[in-house]
């Protein structure tokens, strides 16, 4: 549930930076998704942290939402959709190499070989994609786009430390408030200094944003991650991209070349080889070289 609300996220942010400026539409999300949780406030100052605590808290919020949407929101302002929600098919690749160099999670030579192949397939899809209408620079959004992953793979990771003391409810929580503060001054910038054509239907995509995506997506996969291992987690974000690709044709009217399919095909193929089973004699561990 929680992929194929984020899939709808790149058609929401996609139909609402538009009119209104990338920075304004997830300072609105996160706002909104921040009154969400005032409910809960008394209960959110009861809690006792640690300085690890307050460390991974710190690392998880500049992950994500800081960092995250600030590549994610520019990239949809270059890029399809659809081409962003196949780049996210790299994650899980990303987040297990992330754990296993941090979490000391095992990397095994498939995984290895499908980020070779993941990689290959979204340099494939960025530089055989032509500028568009809606698309002015896909090789520069999905650049962003992957860079984004990178910073939702150190969000996995970190949230997988914090998951272990903390509830969902108070981690969506504390993303929601910090990124409020984070993206209020460039949401006042681009007020004053970015032409907009704020709309009904942009304001309910944003609304949408801040309460579906925000308070729901990531409140389930937040819970997610407090039951299994990041790697494991991650593995589901491989449907986002099948999603966002079928939502982006059905509300966007996107479509993938041939070639862009063979390359995304090549990116899911990367995805697939690196999470067969694999005898123990065959894994790898970094911490060992």
């Amino acid at each position: 549930m929680a992929m194929l609300v984020w899939a709808s996220s790149f058609i929401a942010l996609k139909s609402a930076i538009g009119p209104i400026g990338p920075m304004s539409v997830i300072f609105g999300r996160m706002l909104i998704a921040s009154f969400c949780f005032f409910y809960f406030i008394k209960r959110f100052l009861a809690l006792n942290f640690t300085k690890q605590d307050i460390k991974y808290i710190g690392l998880m919020v500049l992950f994500e939402p800081c960092l995250y949407f600030i590549f994610e929101a520019k990239a949809l302002q270059y890029t399809t959709a659809g081409q962003a929600g196949m780049i996210t098919s790299m994650m899980p690749l990303i987040t297990a190499i992330g754990a296993g160099i941090v979490l000391k999670e095992v990397i095994t030579r498939k995984l290895l070989l499908g980020s070779f192949l993941a990689v290959s397939g979204a340099v494939w899809l960025s530089l055989g994609a032509d500028a568009q209408e809606n698309a002015s620079n896909p090789l520069l959004g999905n650049t962003l786009e992957f860079l984004a992953m990178i910073c939702g793979a150190g969000y996995a990771i970190s949230i997988r430390y914090l998951s272990a003391k903390f509830s969902a409810i108070f981690l969506t929580a504390i993303q929601s408030f910090v990124g409020a503060v984070f993206f209020l001054p460039f949401a006042i910038w681009e007020y004053y200094n970015v032409p907009m054509n704020i709309t009904l239907e942009s304001v309910l995509w944003v609304g949408y944003l801040g309460v579906i995506v925000t308070l729901g997506g990531y409140g389930l996969f937040n819970f997610a991650l407090s039951r299994v291992e990041a790697s494991k987690a991650s593995v589901y974000i491989n449907l986002i991209p099948v999603f966002a690709v079928i939502l982006a044709f059905i509300f966007l009217g996107e479509r993938l070349t041939f070639e862009q399919l063979v390359a995304s095909g090549i990116i899911l193929s990367g995805v697939f080889i690196s999470q067969l089973p694999t005898q123990k004699l065959k894994k790898i561990r970094l911490r060992r070289r």
